[in-house]
């Protein structure tokens, strides 16, 4: 009886934990660049001093969907969607690199090219600055150009590249501000085969349909786990009456 409450106990709390992870996939079905969270339930030994014949439920984080998101044209000069596989290189507080397909960029007070949460956009000898009085034009290759107000458009000089690179998928783990980054830490080296679509935007690639029945399918495991537990009560409660009669 008590392999069922095992199983039935941890299953359970495990659903409630997959409900979670859902919710947060659908909570982020419009964020720019968003990559879904993907779960998996698994059965696990009890280890002890005796056989391993009690197992419990565990619901992990396996990893990430890397399936593309839609490509949405924006008209914004500072907005690129990287087309195909591929990653945004960009430099963190501690001086750490870490990767987004969030291109929706903007010029701080200081000049530098940054993402929307505040890091600098790496380039391929650090960060990028933009001079002032400039119209800046992202290439397909991620060169930057900067036009001046006021002037023909053929004067036009580069400032710089974003880095893209494009890392194995199995060698990135999301982290909790939501950027990627290498599993054993380090950095990527630039891919000049990873270009970007200037004037656009790439969308979450959760799927709104997917996600709700996912949360209602783990509603049902929910209840069916709670159920198992109910019946167990009731066999040990039968039981201690049988064993209670002399």
């Amino acid at each position: 009886m008590d392999r069922m409450i095992y199983v039935a106990m941890t299953g359970a709390k495990h659903a409630a934990e997959r409900q979670a992870t859902i919710a947060h996939n659908l909570a982020n079905a419009t964020t720019t660049g968003y990559r879904a969270d993907v779960n998996a339930f698994r059965a696990v030994y009890v280890k002890g001093h005796g056989l391993e014949t009690r197992a419990f439920v565990i619901e992990s984080t396996t990893g990430s969907d890397f399936a593309p998101g839609p490509v949405q044209q924006t008209g914004r000069d500072l907005d690129v969607a990287v087309q195909g596989k591929g990653w945004i290189a960009v430099q963190l507080d501690d001086g750490s690199e870490a990767y987004t397909r969030n291109g929706s960029l903007q010029i701080n007070a200081n000049g530098l090219l940054q993402t929307r949460g505040g890091f600098s956009v790496a380039g391929d000898s650090g960060p990028i600055s933009i001079p002032q009085d400039t119209q800046p034009v992202i290439g397909r290759d991620g060169t930057i150009s900067a036009v001046p107000f006021g002037t023909k458009p053929n004067t036009v000089s580069t400032i710089g590249r974003i880095k893209l690179v494009n890392p194995e998928e199995s060698q990135l783990t999301k982290g909790p501000d939501g950027l990627f980054r290498l599993k054993g830490g380090g950095q990527a080296e630039a891919d000049a085969a990873v270009g970007v679509i200037s004037g656009a935007l790439e969308g979450s690639n959760v799927n709104v349909v997917e996600a709700m029945v996912g949360m209602i399918e783990t509603a049902r495991q929910y209840e069916m786990q709670m159920q198992l537990l109910q019946k167990a009560e009731q066999n040990a409660s039968q039981a201690t009456q049988i064993l209670s009669v002399r």
